[in-house]
């Protein structure tokens, strides 16, 4: 007996059933009504917080092809993903691809983390026209993944920072951060750039001229600058925090639940809130609330609280 690959060219195409964004606005199984009002909490928080920072900044800027080249495209379950590093990113990028593969992958666990991000293997909407982009961001779920913005930091940092394989990142940021933040640093440590301290890091993060000089790498980037929240409306907002029900929900929407979960994580090597608080503990009140305020906005925009480690002046 043949088994029929759910994601075959029969599968893929939605013609004639009910959208995601259908399906998430006036849902139509009474147990999704449930996590539907969860999600419109959400919302409604993103653009109360967008409504009162215009109001301060007094400057909306017109987003630009460059600013489209994280959100994903799914064209045949009308989804667009915005992928954010370090809040499962890979494992959304792998079912991405599984869900736009046309019956070529089934199981994202058997894609190689790093086949999920060679950039030609999915379609990001920088690719589109205007028309057509328009057209896919009025009539497509849009959804992203938050994560409490200091542990998302501690987990760029850990794994760009401290894991031996990552010489790129060494080499590209490691030396200049050394070179920048450490007195008496020896020819070894600028040539490498491979024992970045995470006050070191901080340091970086909230200088001036860091700032000024490029915008930050996409590992440690605010969601709100990768994003856009305040000028593309997301129609979900999954946490990490409760990033199964979240990721499962948005299959069910897409109409995928029967046959797609999204993959369970090792929880080992995961940065926890534990962890966060030992890495804060050696950053100066100053320059905790001085890197808070870079981060300020995520925290708000997604209802995150000011950690109780924080030693705010």
């Amino acid at each position: 007996v043949m088994r029929r690959n759910p994601f075959g060219m029969d599968m893929c195409c939605r013609k004639g059933s009910r959208s995601p964004l259908q399906e998430l606005y006036n849902p139509s199984q009474v147990s999704l009504s449930h996590t539907a009002i969860l999600h419109q909490i959400r919302r409604d928080q993103v653009t109360d917080t967008c409504r009162a920072h215009s109001v301060s900044s007094r400057k909306r800027r017109v987003l630009t092809p460059n600013d489209l080249k994280h959100l994903v495209v799914d064209e045949d379950h009308e989804l667009i993903y915005c992928y954010v590093p370090k809040v499962a990113c890979t494992n959304w990028k792998r079912v991405m691809m599984v869900l736009t593969g046309r019956g070529k992958y089934s199981d994202p666990m058997e894609i190689p983390a790093n086949e999920a991000h060679v950039s030609s293997n999915l379609k990001t909407l920088n690719q589109y026209s205007i028309p057509e982009i328009n057209h896919r961001l009025k009539s497509y779920m849009k959804f992203l993944f938050v994560r409490e913005p200091f542990e998302r930091l501690v987990s760029a940092y850990r794994n760009k920072f401290t894991q031996k394989y990552n010489t790129s990142f060494h080499k590209r940021y490691g030396t200049k951060i050394v070179r920048r933040q450490r007195k008496n640093a020896t020819q070894e440590a600028l040539r490498k750039g491979d024992d970045v301290k995470f006050e070191e890091f901080v340091a970086y993060l909230i200088d001036p001229h860091t700032q000024r000089e490029e915008p930050f790498n996409e590992h440690w980037q605010t969601v709100y600058s990768l994003c856009h929240p305040c000028h593309i409306h997301y129609d979900l907002i999954g946490k990490y925090e409760t990033l199964e029900e979240d990721a499962n929900y948005v299959l069910q929407l897409a109409g995928v639940g029967g046959f797609l979960k999204f993959p369970t994580y090792a929880k080992s090597t995961r940065t926890t809130d534990e962890m966060t608080t030992e890495f804060f503990q050696n950053i100066s009140s100053r320059h905790q609330t001085q890197l808070y305020q870079v981060y300020k906005l995520d925290f708000v925009m997604f209802n995150y609280s000011v950690p109780s480690y924080l030693k705010l002046e």
